[in-house]
């Protein structure tokens, strides 16, 4: 969405430069005007116009800018919550193993002890 706005601004840019040109270039050769006249008011209508493309180039940087500033904004929290979640994953992983490693002795010590009782009785019965 936001993409389609910057293409709808520098469209909207665009258009306005090139219809400022081709309008004021119309009116200066409409005019009736001698030569070095017309060409005060072409020099004139030109350095107005290379302001203002100037003007709309600096507000477009500065659009740029605040773009990429709110980009690595974002970019940055996502990566910091990322970070987080694979650490309370590796946390839980690891609590998961210690309590399988407690729950496998525990059970080494019950298969043990059965079979110890197995013997035992095995021996009195013998």
């Amino acid at each position: 969405m936001a993409h389609d706005n910057e293409g709808l601004a520098s469209g909207l840019i665009i258009g306005f430069i090139a219809g400022s040109v081709v309008g004021a270039v119309t009116a200066l050769l409409l005019a009736p005007k001698s030569g070095k006249e017309l060409r005060k008011d072409i020099k004139e209508k030109s350095d107005q116009l290379k302001d203002a493309a100037q003007n709309q180039l600096k507000q477009a940087r500065s659009v740029a800018e605040d773009l990429l500033k709110e980009g690595k904004k974002r970019s940055d929290e996502m990566i910091s919550h990322a970070k987080e979640k694979a650490e309370a994953l590796l946390s839980d992983a690891e609590r998961a193993i210690s309590q399988a490693k407690g729950e496998g002795s525990k059970l080494k010590s019950a298969v043990k002890a059965g079979t110890d009782a197995f013997r035992e009785e095995r021996a009195k019965n013998i």
